[in-house]
Formats: C-alpha cells, structure tokens, sequence
C-alpha cells in the first residue's frame, strides 16, 4: 500500500562559544525512506520547503533560532530561496558550486534582500571563495577534512570584520576544545548535538518558569494548569518526583503521574519547594540548550505518539515523562539508573528507560531512531508496533518540536 507524499525535516544545532543553540541546520527529506529517490532536486527541495514554512510556519521548525538550508547551484540560482523569510535563513553554498559571476551576482542580491550567507565544508580558500567572502556572513570549517597543521592558518586567513567562523564535524571533546582556542566563533557537529555535551552542569530551572509557577500555587489554580507548565522543565519534574519520594516513603505504590505527585505532595509543600528553588536559583542563559530542547521535544513527541496509539491518560503522561526523563544522565552527569533510583518511578517508565523495553521503550526506540536519521529502524518499529501511519508522522514531530520551542520564551509571554 503506497502512503500519501509526506516530508520529514531534521534539525541540527548550531552553538555559540558559551554552548547557547543560536541556529539550526535543517535537513529536509522527501519520504520515510532509507534511499532518497529524488528525480528533480529543485523541484522537491521547492515543495518541501514551501510546506513546511507555509504551512506549519517558521515558529514550529526554528522557534528563535535562523535556519540553515543548503543550496546546490541549480538551487541557488532558482527562486526557491525567496520561497523563505529572509530575516530568520542563512542560505549555506554548498562545496560543490562553481563560484563565478553569476553565482556572485545572485549572492549580491540576496543580501539585498536581506538574506545572509554561510560557505559551507571549506577546507581551504581558492580564487573562487577568497572573491565571495566579502558577502559571506559565516564561514563552515570542515575540521575533519582539513589537515591539522594547516587549520590555524586557514583561520587566520578567513577572518575579517563581519565574518563568523563556524568549526563543523566537531564530534570529539578534545576537538571542541581545539577549536575553542583557535577562535571560532560557532560550533557544529555529533559531539555538541549529543547529550554529552553539558554532562555534570548544573540543571537549574529557569527564574521565570519557577515565578509562575509560585504564582499559579498561591492562587490555587488548578492541578492541571500547574502539570502543564512542569512539562516545559524537564530538570523541574525531576526535583518534583524526588521531594514526592523524599516525604512520602511511606507510599505503597509508585507515583503514577504529575498530577498524582502533586496531590501526594499538598499545595504547602509545594509551595515551599518552589520558595527554596526560587532562593537557590544561580541563574539560566539567555538561549536554550540543545540538550533541555530536545528532553522537550522527546517527551512532546511520545505523548503525541502514544495519544495517537490510544493510550489513557495516565497512559500518555507515563509517556511524557518517560521521553522527558531519557535524557537525565547527560543533563545531571550520572549514570540513568542512579539517576532514576530514588523518583519511585512505575515499572513501565523504569523498564522503558533502562532498557528499552515494553510500549514506552519501543517508542523511546522510535523517537531515538528519527533523531539519528534511522529511516529502517524507525519504519521496522512503526510496523511491529502500528503506532501511527507513516505519513501522521511528520505532523506530529513538528508539533513537537513548536511545543518545545515555545518553552524557550520567558514564561510571561507566553
């Protein structure tokens, strides 16, 4: 049975020198296939794009951030690139274009138009790109594909006023260093978009999220309206479930949602838990982590998954916490299972995030797939376990990802 055309769209964060996602790099697919089976690039990276910032809108792909979209020369010098709001794309050439005249011209008149520009994979600087950098906003550095002993200087010769250096293909610890100490200004690539990246930091909630949810329990609205806004801190809910198994030890069952910790919990208790997290409070940046945003977004998106699957509602809250939750060991710096030990957790959530078991598990398997890029173990999963037809997904992993970013406003406009 053939499924309706759909797209699928990745992000890939892009971080400032303070670890903050200041942009992403999008990647767009025409199917949920393993092979890409495109016939004509321009026309599907076209529609692609047009459906997903006409339809769903840019708030839901990027939330603050700007949007990196790579273009071949064929695209480049199409009008798919006025198909996007120019404040919010850098439009990345691709390694492959032939930097001439005309691809000048056309970049000439893309700044006009307000868009800014990114080089992308560069890994020296030839007759072609030493002419366009005048009209380049950021610079990609290939770190893996530029031998060692010639990235310095490369460095040194691509900066210049107005120019961002941005080191790409970063996947180890000792190169993020590295080319912290050259300079650069961003930074991209499997180590930064890995949860390892802030292990052991300290996880505080944010100053304003915790104000309103003082001023929701001191004028006793209801559990639901206080459950809704937990689910925008992932660091919160895991504060919350501790307290819960830290004054109830005599509870003869797990907590089974959010809002059976609070009844557990009481409003007083509650509302001298976020007193002290308020006087505690070290302050939080300016800009999400990619790693709290994507705790976001995994939760959001098993709760879409497992509501689609017709879980109840304790069902679905199990789901949330579950996709919230997986990411614990990298946002406190300990191991899961310590991590989990003391929340009192059912033993579905448990099974689901220490090994990937049961209907959570299979989810969180299918969550972990889509954000790899997966496209077989992601189909093998929907199949074993019909959680939703392949062409809902797309809908659903975008809805996730603008209630995730839609967590990154302060709270008080939201």
């Amino acid at each position: 049975m053939e499924h309706p055309p759909s797209f699928f769209l990745g992000r890939q964060p892009i971080l400032d020198r303070r670890q903050n996602t200041v942009a992403y790099e999008l990647l767009f697919r025409a199917g949920f296939t393993a092979e890409a089976a495109v016939a004509d690039d321009v026309a599907a990276t076209s529609s692609v794009i047009a459906h997903a910032f006409g339809a769903l809108g840019i708030d839901a792909v990027l939330g603050p951030c700007r949007g990196f979209i790579n273009f071949d020369a064929g695209l480049l010098m199409s009008d798919v690139v006025e198909l996007l709001p120019a404040e919010r794309t850098v439009v990345e050439l691709l390694e492959t274009i032939d930097i001439d005249s005309a691809v000048i011209d056309r970049c000439h008149r893309l700044r006009r138009q307000g868009f800014q520009l990114a080089l992308d994979d560069v890994t020296r600087l030839d007759a072609g790109r030493e002419r366009v950098l005048p009209l380049i906003d950021v610079v990609k550095v290939d770190i893996p594909a530029t031998p060692t002993d010639e990235v310095a200087t490369l460095v040194n010769r691509l900066r210049r006023p107005g120019v961002q250096l941005l080191a790409e293909k970063v996947d180890t610890r000792a190169q993020a260093d590295w080319c912290l100490d050259l300079g650069f200004d961003l930074f991209q690539g499997y180590y930064f978009a890995r949860p390892m990246l802030l292990q052991g930091r300290r996880a505080d909630p944010d100053k304003t999220l915790l104000l309103k949810l003082l001023q929701l329990v001191l004028n006793d609205a209801d559990n639901d309206e206080i459950v809704s806004l937990l689910k925008h801190s992932p660091e919160l809910i895991y504060k919350l479930l501790r307290l819960v198994n830290s004054v109830s030890m005599g509870l003869r069952s797990p907590v089974q949602s959010l809002a059976h910790a609070l009844v557990v919990l009481g409003r007083r208790q509650l509302q001298r838990w976020v007193q002290v997290l308020l006087f505690a409070h070290h302050g939080a940046g300016d800009f999400p982590s990619p790693l709290l945003t994507m705790a976001a977004t995994r939760g959001r998106l098993m709760e879409l998954l497992s509501e689609q699957a017709g879980f109840d509602g304790v069902g679905r809250d199990r789901a949330f916490m579950t996709g919230l939750l997986s990411l614990l060991d990298a946002l406190l710096g300990e191991a899961l299972a310590d991590v989990i030990a003391p929340l009192g957790l059912p033993d579905e959530v448990v099974s689901a995030l220490l090994h990937r078991q049961g209907r959570l598990g299979d989810r969180l398997r299918l969550v972990e797939a889509l954000e790899a890029g997966d496209d077989g173990e992601a189909t093998a999963l929907l199949d074993a376990n019909r959680t939703c037809a392949v062409a809902e997904l797309p809908a659903l992993q975008v809805a996730a990802m603008a209630w995730a970013n839609d967590i990154v406003r302060p709270v008080s406009e939201n």
